[in-house]
């Protein structure tokens, strides 16, 4: 019998991320739905906001799954660099979601501003929120921890958005309260409030995935570089370091200076010392560029 092939650790970290995103996708769908139809219910429009971002949570988990289609390909010849900015690009395509999201709840909010209809509170409205604040809270420790260990755009953008839930159902209890001490108007602003969470988680996911479409510096402490290169033997000197990528991709070059006398061969050779010196102290670097140049010695 053929053994099935071992998988890559790229093919195991995409499955990792597929399973954590069923997972919170299962979450977020099972207190969408428990949220929604209370809402709906009792005419509470916090609530009912509040379970439209829950589902709106489970909707950004499913456009995460279909990116991860997309970005575990392999390398071919089409994508020499691999297809790993697919997983930054639907991180904002859950961004636009969230604006959407919050687009719509904003506008109920204020046509309920105008309503004249009552919410129905009880305790079971507490009870119902207080289970949500708990799993958000698990949620989001979950996904934080396994966005920043995998280093996944998706994860670490969809935590972001799972975060304003503990803010937005923490306003939501504010405003069950609010309204069974008699203020009703409350509910709605409460409803408004929300729309400002999400509207500012995707700002926040717009902010972090631009930069890296726009090959915004990857690695900031470049005197790290230099300290790496210049430990080289034959290395005279380091300069015009860039790199760009996602944290888990990031590409690299720059140029180094040379003894004009230095042979081609060994020239090679300390490129290649220096490369591989670069992906050990920083696992996180894809691909090193090293530029050859002779070192100008300064006339007498």
């Amino acid at each position: 019998m053929n053994k099935k092939p071992t998988p890559t650790n790229s093919e195991l970290r995409y499955q990792r991320i597929r399973h954590v995103l069923l997972l919170i996708l299962a979450l977020n769908w099972a207190v969408a739905a428990a949220k929604i139809i209370y809402g709906l219910t009792t005419r509470c429009a916090s609530m009912t906001a509040d379970g439209f971002h829950s589902l709106a949570d489970g909707a950004s988990n499913l456009i995460g799954l279909v990116g991860i289609i997309f970005c575990a390909q392999p390398i071919d010849e089409d994508h020499p660099y691999g297809h790993k900015k697919y997983e930054t690009l639907f991180a904002l395509g859950i961004a636009a979601f969230l604006g959407i999201t919050a687009f719509n709840l904003a506008k109920e909010g204020i046509l309920r501003l105008f309503s004249h209809s009552l919410p129905s509170i009880d305790s079971t409205s507490f009870v119902l929120m207080a289970v949500t604040i708990l799993i958000n809270i698990g949620v989001v420790r979950y996904e934080t921890f396994w966005g920043k260990k995998l280093q996944s755009d998706i994860l670490i953008a969809d935590s972001l958005h799972t975060r304003a839930d503990l803010l937005t159902s923490a306003s939501v209890v504010i405003s069950l309260i609010a309204v069974k001490l008699g203020y009703p108007i409350a509910d709605p602003l409460a409803s408004l409030l929300i729309a400002g969470f999400i509207g500012y988680s995707g700002w926040k996911i717009i902010k972090a995935e631009s930069g890296i479409l726009c090959d915004a510096i990857a690695i900031h402490d470049r005197k790290q570089i230099e300290n790496i290169v210049l430990n080289i033997e034959g290395v005279k000197g380091c300069h015009k370091i860039r790199s760009r990528g996602r944290p888990d991709d990031i590409h690299l070059d720059l140029h180094i200076q040379l003894d004009p006398a230095t042979r081609m061969d060994k020239a090679h050779q300390i490129s290649y010392e220096i490369e591989n010196a670069i992906k050990k102290e920083i696992p996180c670097v894809a691909d090193v560029l090293v530029h050859l140049e002779p070192l100008e010695r300064k006339r007498s």
